[in-house]
């Protein structure tokens, strides 16, 4: 099997898709955050010291998405079209299922960004509700469907 992202000598490189054709490509990833009920309920009825958290999650969540490619050295960057980013309350966890979308018309798909936007997304509740709870579990970060591209669609069952 040939490494796509190594070049005839082994070294690193990024994948020329100057030769893919452009179509529409949609990823959604999933991930969670469990916590204490004290933290939960900080969150829920917004009383953390650090601000609204699901609404500074979000805005992480987007900004994660569009510099994936500042984080990931072989990601390309990306011309986002829609940046979607919707979080579930769990209280039976308690904690948070955070969903994002990544959208594009282009070469390349969109699955490691929204996968970063999940992982910045959950960082940053943790972050600002730490001071209440150390032992929050971050877990379950995954791609739950794609679309478009040469590799076709893909669903979690």
């Amino acid at each position: 099997m040939n490494l796509t992202h190594l070049d005839d000598n082994n070294r690193p490189k990024m994948v020329d898709v100057s030769e893919k054709i452009e179509t529409t490509r949609v990823a959604i990833a999933s991930g969670e955050i469990t916590m204490s009920n004290e933290a939960y309920n900080a969150i829920i009825e917004n009383t953390t010291k650090k601000g609204p958290v699901i609404q500074t999650a979000v805005i992480a969540a987007i900004m994660g998405v569009k510099k994936t490619s500042e984080l990931i050295p072989m990601c390309h960057p990306l011309l986002l079209s829609g940046i979607n980013c919707d979080i579930e309350e769990k209280p039976e966890l308690p904690g948070f299922k955070l969903y994002v979308t990544a959208k594009l018309n282009g070469q390349t798909g969109v699955e490691m960004e929204a996968l970063t936007g999940v992982s910045i997304g959950l960082l940053t509740i943790y972050d600002m509700v730490k001071a209440i709870d150390k032992s929050m579990v971050i877990s379950n970060v995954q791609l739950e469907s794609k679309s478009g591209g040469k590799s076709g669609n893909f669903k979690r069952n």
